[in-house]
């Protein structure tokens, strides 16, 4: 009985692993078993580590994937601060030019402006000293009076309220020409002037001279008689 229980032990698959029926009449290989479940056990495991091997190299695609995406947010991200630097450059420097066209032609228009009033007073005074000479009419002026007026109405009236930057320019190379011409006349009459002082020396000194002479003459013909 002993022996036969212990054969009944044996025929027992091991622990772990599922009973499977014994065929009626027919002897069972479990040695055959045995390679079956190791095989099935190693494609389980082979199919777990390709599993794993699959997940990991997915989950390093997805981490290049990641590192890559930041990478091009980064790159994207100093571009955009890259062009929003320049137009803020951009921007500065049309402020900067605006406002330096700005005082420019404030400064200049301050200057016309002042050109003018400086022009408008200049008018009144001259047509105050020339409305007092008219009042003289009648009168003996003066050598230096007579100068003056003589300037006065030979100075050419400026009328420049209503010219623009242009004719000014054109009015100031008229009035230069203008002065050029009177230094000119001015240099001529100088010259003229000292020739004839000059002559005028000589003639006196002629005068002179003679006057001398008649005078010697004159002391001799006293003492023969």
């Amino acid at each position: 009985m002993e022996k036969s229980h212990d054969e009944d032990q044996s025929l027992k698959p091991p622990s772990g692993f599922p009973e499977t029926p014994l065929p009626d009449g027919e002897k069972v290989d479990f040695d055959d078993l045995h390679r079956k479940r190791l095989e099935k056990d190693y494609n389980d495991l082979q199919s777990l580590i390709e599993l794993h091997f699959s997940s990991r190299q997915k989950e390093e695609e997805e981490l290049v994937s990641l590192r890559n995406r930041i990478e091009r947010r980064r790159a994207d991200r100093a571009e955009q601060q890259r062009v929003r630097a320049e137009q803020e450059r951009e921007r500065q420097t049309r402020v900067a030019e605006e406002r330096s066209r700005m005082e420019e032609e404030a400064a200049k228009q301050r200057a016309e402006e002042d050109a003018k009033k400086k022009m408008v007073f200049s008018n009144k005074s001259f047509g105050g000293y020339l409305q007092k000479v008219d009042q003289k009419k009648g009168k003996k002026l003066t050598a230096r009076e007579e100068k003056k007026k003589a300037l006065m109405e030979r100075r050419k009236p400026l009328n420049i309220d209503h010219l623009n930057q242009e004719k000014l320019a054109e009015k100031a190379q008229e009035l230069w020409q203008w002065l050029y011409q009177l230094h000119s006349e001015k240099f001529d009459l100088s010259e003229k002037l000292k020739k004839q002082k000059y002559e005028i020396h000589v003639l006196r000194n002629r005068v002179s001279d003679h006057q001398r002479f008649s005078k010697t003459l004159k002391n001799s013909s006293t003492r023969w008689q």
